[in-house]
């Protein structure tokens, strides 16, 4: 686990009171969603926050804000917005769900399955598609609940390769990479490219240069190229952590996070796991 002193410290750095006396909170807060809408997620937080500031009673306005910084990738700002959302009304359940992806994505995974544990207190009826818990319960040691946590995303999504891979990663270390690989979770209709060599790779039957290989070898189009550069290394480097194999896991993680860098949520969780190899160092 990571030190977390540095990174909540932070949050309390970012706590910059905007004035906005004399404007109309509605009025910022309409023109906040329809430039979110635009795309335009800087000029959406910067009116989110002012609609905050100028109605105090307002939880609308910092969940607004929380949900531009989660697109612009700043964590940090999203995490104390979406806090102001819940102090201003404490059964916004969702953004407990919006801030426990934030903590994940700064590595504070305990923080992470708090809030998605109190989200699904309030709705029940996500736990099945939750599969983000079940990597914050892989990244806090607790690998018996995140194997739970994959097998019940299986029930609404039985055909996704890393939801298979995550499940043998819990179940690796909560019993043994053998158990593990007697357990995999079959699939046969995940045609993303590397996914078919990455499950046979967690089933022993291809090597982890091959998993590598298919990505390099796939005729895609640029981005769709990065994007299997990006899952092949990912999940060789957990591959390799199954294995024991420090060095060749941050050898990989190097390579997914900093040389293929995608949009996409499964980027975040990457770059927070090798942000946690890099603080133990």
């Amino acid at each position: 686990m990571p030190a977390r002193g540095p990174v909540l410290a932070a949050l309390v750095s970012l706590g910059v009171t905007l004035t906005a006396a004399g404007q109309d909170a509605p009025a910022l807060l309409e023109q906040a969603r329809a430039v979110y809408k635009a795309g335009q997620f800087k000029e959406a937080a910067a009116l989110a926050e002012k609609a905050a500031a100028a109605d105090p009673k307002s939880f609308h306005a910092p969940f607004v804000a929380g949900t531009a910084y989660g697109q612009l990738r700043d964590n940090l700002a999203a995490v104390k917005a979406y806090t102001t959302a819940l102090e201003r009304n404490p059964k916004l359940a969702e953004a407990h769900d919006r801030r426990g992806d934030s903590y994940l994505k700064l590595g504070l995974f305990k923080e992470a399955v708090a809030d998605f544990d109190v989200y699904l207190a309030a709705s029940p009826k996500d736990s099945a598609d939750h599969w983000r818990r079940g990597i914050a319960l892989y990244y806090v040691g607790r690998f018996d609940d995140g194997r739970k946590q994959f097998e019940h995303h299986r029930s609404v999504n039985p055909e996704d390769v890393e939801n298979s891979v995550w499940h043998y990663l819990c179940n690796a270390k909560a019993s043994s990479p053998k158990q593990a690989r007697a357990d995999l979770i079959p699939v046969t209709k995940d045609t993303r490219v590397p996914m078919k060599e990455v499950l046979q790779l967690f089933a022993g039957k291809v090597s982890p240069a091959e998993v590598l290989g298919a990505a390099e070898a796939a005729k895609l189009d640029a981005e769709d190229q990065k994007e299997a550069r990006f899952y092949a290394n990912l999940y060789v480097a957990l591959y390799f952590e199954s294995e024991g194999n420090a060095a060749k896991t941050k050898e990989h993680l190097e390579a997914a996070v900093e040389r293929y860098k995608i949009g996409h949520y499964m980027w975040d969780v990457g770059n927070a796991h090798l942000e946690m190899i890099l603080k133990k160092k």
